[in-house]
């Protein structure tokens, strides 16, 4: 299997790297030099390169200057432009850090090259990008939409199209699923984790040692994926990882805040959010008796189904048993001066509720007492 693809040096190539080379797949690695102020990137991904073939693993590794031309455009993230917005990836920040079809250049090289392969060695070549689309607005060069249109018009502006397609493994995923299916494929190969990751550059400001600030979207975003992997990321930051940890947290949590706030209503806010109670037999779930599934309502995770349900005439939805993948979060609650234990979702930390020991016994004599609030209910 013959693959080609943009390596960048950042997280998200390199974790597709990792993936094709335990696929088993011969991988051409084209790296672009475009004038940005984070080009730390390029060196990063050249000791990725040494680091592999050290290793046993030939990767064929190519930097395509295009600086001349880019530095036409207009953006925050090439030398010259304007300072890189700090804090969380919303709309206004990422437009900021928008380089004008810069996907789509490097995709016509890539279809290019890949096509002069197949041509040359007589072989299919799948063009692998490791574009995601993350839990915020996305890129407008990363949608599946774009791939599609921009697949077809090269398909349609090329002979012997049909030897090329594009492999695009995480478009609906994000960097915390990256990087579990990159600490899949880094064990098959035998490699080391911290030292892959280390050598990669998310940020787009690092500092004149190659420290990332820690405080721009991209950094944001990566410090959370590490964080939900239970890892502590190898690159250098400015600050302490705990440091700059507690701040991504803490913008995270201020961002999500506000699209709550937008998204639900004065009550599944009060519950999911601030941890409140609905009115006992006031819930739209209390009474429920379809088949179907149960998800939290901020985040859409699956949590319980209706053969978990049961009438246990207290008034709230309440289940015996939670999925296996629910993996709901327990904490002890101290609040209206008793012990319990509240459970919430382990995806988004909604409040969903509190579990008792009253339940049935032939199921393990648990009651998971849920707010209708918190949930969403899914017919089957």
């Amino acid at each position: 299997m013959r693959a080609v693809m943009a390596f960048s040096g950042g997280m998200d190539s390199t974790s597709l790297l990792m993936r094709l080379l335990a696929d088993g797949y011969t991988v051409d690695c084209l790296s672009y030099e475009y004038g940005q102020k984070h080009n730390l990137e390029l060196d990063r991904a050249k000791q990725n390169i040494s680091y592999l073939e050290v290793n046993g693993f030939q990767v064929i590794h190519r930097i395509v200057d295009l600086s001349s031309a880019m530095n036409l455009f207009h953006s925050s993230l090439i030398v010259g432009g304007g300072e890189v917005p700090q804090g969380h990836y919303e709309e206004e920040a990422m437009k900021a850090t928008v380089v004008p079809n810069r996907n789509a250049i490097f995709a016509s090289i890539l279809y290019g090259y890949a096509l002069s392969i197949a041509l040359k060695d007589k072989c299919d070549v799948e063009i692998a990008l490791g574009v995601h689309s993350g839990d915020h607005e996305i890129y407008p060069d990363c949608r599946p939409e774009f791939y599609q249109a921009i697949g077809h018009a090269f398909a349609i502006g090329n002979w012997d199209s049909d030897k090329v397609s594009f492999k695009l493994p995480y478009l609906d995923g994000d960097k915390e699923s990256i990087l579990r299916d990159a600490e899949i494929a880094i064990e098959k190969l035998g490699l080391d984790f911290a030292t892959i990751y280390r050598n990669t550059n998310t940020s787009y400001d690092p500092d004149e040692l190659g420290r990332a600030s820690g405080t721009s979207g991209a950094d944001i975003e990566r410090i959370l994926a590490f964080h939900a992997v239970g890892k502590e990321d190898p690159v250098e930051y400015v600050n302490s990882w705990n440091q700059v940890l507690q701040n991504a947290l803490q913008i995270e949590k201020k961002h999500k805040d506000e699209y709550y706030k937008q998204r639900l209503t004065e009550l599944q806010y009060n519950v999911t959010r601030e941890s409140g109670t609905e009115a006992a037999f006031s819930g739209m779930f209390w009474d429920e008796k379809r088949d179907g599934e149960y998800s939290c309502l901020c985040c859409g995770h699956i949590l319980f189904n209706s053969e978990m349900k049961y009438d246990s005439g207290c008034g709230w939805p309440s289940f015996h048993s939670e999925l296996d993948d629910a993996s709901i979060s327990r904490l002890e609650d101290n609040s209206h001066g008793s012990i319990r234990t509240e459970v919430r979702c382990s995806k988004c930390d909604a409040h969903l509720g509190h579990v008792f020991g009253d339940g049935p016994i032939q199921f393990g004599g648990e009651r998971y007492c849920i707010n209708s609030a918190a949930i969403d209910f899914e017919e089957r």
